[in-house]
Parts: C-alpha cells; sequence; structure tokens
C-alpha cells in the first residue's frame, strides 16, 4: 500500500507514525520548514514559550507515543489540583469544576446552582441546536453563560451560539458515551475514583512530541516540500511537487480545510466545494512575563468589553516561571490586523486589570486560519462524499487537539491499511 499524506502537523505526523507501523509505504509532505502544525515551542529571555497548546493530557494515545518513542524522561507533569477561575463583575471568581468548588463558589447563585441539578432530566444534544442552546437547556443560562460555555468555546475563540453542538461538544460526548446526562456521568466517575489523566508537557515544550516523531520517520518525510496539486492516475494518484511527481494509491490530507480545499479541486471538485466552506478563527497568543503568584490554571473572561478572552497561568501550572499565556481576540477578529506591540500591550494591560499585577510582553502570535470554528458552516459536512482513495485526517472533521489528533492518525491508519 502506497500512501501520500499531505501535511506533517499533529495529524500528518501521527497518521505517518501508524501507518509504517502497519507496514504501509508512505510519503509526507510538509510546506513548512518544521514539523508539528501548530504545535510550536519556542524560548524567549530564558523562558519557554507555546504559541499552540499549552499543555496535554498524558492519556493513553499520548502515552503509547510518548514510550514508543523513549520520551519518558523528558516529560514535565503540571498541577491537577488547582482551580480555574472566571473574570465576573470584576473579580476573579471560581470556576465549579469539582463538588466543593460547585458548593463553594460565587460564581454561580443558589438558584443558579439548584437549575444545573435538574440537567438528569433533560435529553442529549438534538439536531441543529448550537452549544449555547445545549447548554442553557440542559444546565440553565447562568451556568452555561458563566462557566460551561465559556469553558467549552474558548478553546475555540467561537461564541456557543454559533457553534453546533454535532460538529463540536457533541463528538466529545459521543467519545466518552455519554447519550443524555453529563451530571450523572460525573457522579458516575467520581464514585469511581477515576482521575484524569495527569497534566503533563516536555522540559523543551510540546514541539518535542511532534519533532520525536520526526526523527522516527524523517526518511519519510519531505519538509519545506509544499503538493503544489493531486490529479486521479487510474486507480491511483499522482502527488505532484515542485521536486517531482510520486504515484500512491492513497491520498491522506491532514492540512487545514483551505488547503485541502484547493488541493482537492483537482481531483474531486463537488468535495473541494464543501471542505471551502469551513470556517476558522484566527487566535492572538500572548506571552506574559509577571511577578503575579496566583495559584490556578488561569482563567476565562466573562465581563464585555475586553480583547482577552482568558489566560493559562504556565507559572503555578507547568512551574515556567513568571510565564503567562493570553488568548486574544475571539470577539473581535479585526483587532488581530493591529500591529504584535499593540495587541500585546492591550494583553498586558487586561492581565493587569485582571490579577492586580503588571506584566511585560514577550512574544505576539497570531495563528491563522488559527482553530475550526464548528460554526453554521459545519453544516455542510453532511454533504462530504470522498472518492476512494481519498482520506481526510484533520481536526475539522474529527475531534480537535493534540489526543484527539494521534487518535485520529491510528483510526485513519487502521482503515488505510486494514488487518
Amino acid at each position: 500500500m502506497t500512501v501520500a499524506v499531505v501535511g506533517a502537523g499533529m495529524s500528518g505526523l501521527a497518521l505517518t507514525h501508524f501507518l509504517e507501523e502497519r507496514g504501509a509505504d508512505v510519503h509526507t509532505f510538509e510546506a513548512a520548514a518544521e514539523p508539528g502544525g501548530v504545535v510550536r515551542s519556542k524560548t524567549v529571555d530564558g523562558h519557554v514559550l507555546e504559541t499552540g497548546p499549552q499543555r496535554l493530557r498524558l492519556s493513553e494515545p499520548v502515552q503509547s507515543l510518548v514510550e514508543t518513542l523513549d520520551l519518558e524522561d523528558e516529560l514535565r507533569y503540571g498541577h491537577d489540583d488547582q482551580p480555574l477561575y472566571a473574570y465576573h463583575d470584576g473579580q476573579l471568581r471560581t470556576m465549579p469544576l469539582s463538588v466543593r468548588e460547585a458548593i463553594t463558589t460565587d460564581l454561580l447563585s443558589w438558584p443558579g446552582k439548584a437549575r444545573v441539578l435538574l440537567e438528569p432530566l433533560t435529553k442529549g444534544p438534538q439536531p441543529e441546536e448550537t452549544v449555547d442552546g445545549f447548554l442553557t437547556r440542559k444546565f440553565g443560562a447562568e451556568a452555561a453563560r458563566r462557566f460551561m460555555g465559556p469553558l467549552y468555546s474558548g478553546l475555540y475563540g467561537s461564541d456557543p451560539d454559533e457553534m453546533y453542538v454535532e460538529y463540536s461538544l457533541g463528538r466529545a460526548l459521543d467519545h466518552v458515551g455519554i447519550e443524555r446526562s453529563i451530571l450523572l456521568y460525573a457522579a458516575r466517575k467520581l464514585l469511581e475514583g477515576v482521575d484524569p489523566p495527569s497534566i503533563v508537557t516536555f522540559e523543551d515544550g510540546l514541539q518535542r512530541l511532534p519533532e520525536a516523531i520526526y526523527d522516527a520517520h524523517a526518511d519519510s518525510i519531505d519538509l519545506n516540500t509544499p503538493v503544489t496539486s493531486v490529479q486521479r492516475d487510474g486507480d491511483g494518484y499522482l502527488v505532484h511537487t515542485e521536486d517531482g511527481t510520486h504515484a500512491v494509491e492513497t491520498v491522506a490530507f491532514t492540512t487545514p480545510a483551505p488547503t485541502t480545499a484547493a488541493l482537492l479541486d483537482g481531483v474531486d471538485e463537488a468535495a473541494a466545494d464543501v471542505v471551502e466552506q469551513f470556517t476558522y478563527n484566527p487566535i492572538g497568543v500572548v506571552h506574559l512575563r509577571s511577578n503575579f503568584d496566583g495559584t490556578g490554571h488561569g482563567f476565562h473572561i466573562i465581563d464585555d468589553g475586553f480583547l482577552t478572552d482568558g489566560s493559562t497561568w504556565n507559572h503555578s501550572m507547568l512551574d515556567r516561571e513568571g510565564v503567562f499565556t493570553s488568548y486574544v481576540g475571539s470577539g473581535d477578529a479585526d483587532a488581530l490586523d493591529a500591529e504584535p506591540a499593540v495587541i500585546g500591550r492591550r494583553a498586558a494591560e487586561e492581565f493587569e486589570t485582571v490579577t492586580g499585577e503588571s506584566a511585560d510582553v514577550l512574544d505576539v502570535s497570531i495563528l491563522r486560519p488559527g482553530m475550526p470554528a464548528y460554526d453554521r458552516s459545519w453544516a455542510a459536512l453532511e454533504d462530504l462524499s470522498l472518492p476512494d482513495g481519498i482520506e481526510i485526517a484533520a481536526s475539522y472533521t474529527s475531534r480537535a487537539g493534540i489526543v484527539g489528533r494521534i487518535a485520529d492518525g491510528r483510526r485513519t491508519a487502521a482503515s488505510i491499511v486494514e488487518d
């Protein structure tokens, strides 16, 4: 079996790894000079900074890959026993992520807390339901808009009233087997004493993981080699780059939707038209250095009038001394067109407003296309039909995040090279 993998982000690297494990003849093409896609780490003034994901969970797909790549000694464990906050009505308030916090938090009123307890009586996700509509129906408006909506949609920089459950939150619920009550599922896990996988990173940052996959399969991966076109060739395909043409039986696209759509156009115009509709949100990532010594995973901002959506406290969660990562711009994408210094200064000012401590800007990155919006454009997914020999393994057709990309790579490899 000969396979061309287009893209060497986490999706493409995981797919390459699992295809080669299954004995496939793989050739992977990446336009950038480095592997990893949005998983990027850099060192600025002695501080390790992440421009993409800030940490990951050591779940089974990650643990297996770490062991295979012999990376156990490079793992850096984070702190699970710290709160997450919401900035509401001018104060940091604890988000209720445990039974104790659910009782003691002042983020929700007592009537709001009581409304949450009615969740087991409600139905599961409904067709064409938005994330906001779903969470409001399940838990009440107060919990949905002060806690659950920001907690979930903040990952994607999307308005929860514009996100479809079936293409976003619904996938996560399906993955863990929740058909109806989220609250009862959480209660069962609490009674079973099931702890979530540990928070981890690597000493030199999360990019160490894609680098290790690349090193293990470097003979099969061409960096600085964008695919210029793909066309049919009998029962297979021809993959064209500036360096030559490669004949393969299967082409697997792991690139963002706009890139995939442009390349699919030479193979299946109808499929390309569908993929082209999927929208993304740009995300601004501002790394700050501060003497703020609060303990927690970070905060989400609920109040209006802020460019900042939230902050990850690398300082306390991962022992990255003095480092805080702010996410900006989901409510005002035009603001991300400003000069990086302007964006950074605004993020630092808002960090001081929330925490009371000043901050210096270490780095500003704007991710484009950023994260899939999972908005109403995702209704087009129902119309996506791919020709034989074409696969898509990407966050916009499956679960986002590093763990999701590894799991999807393993699943897609199994479907290409059947046992």
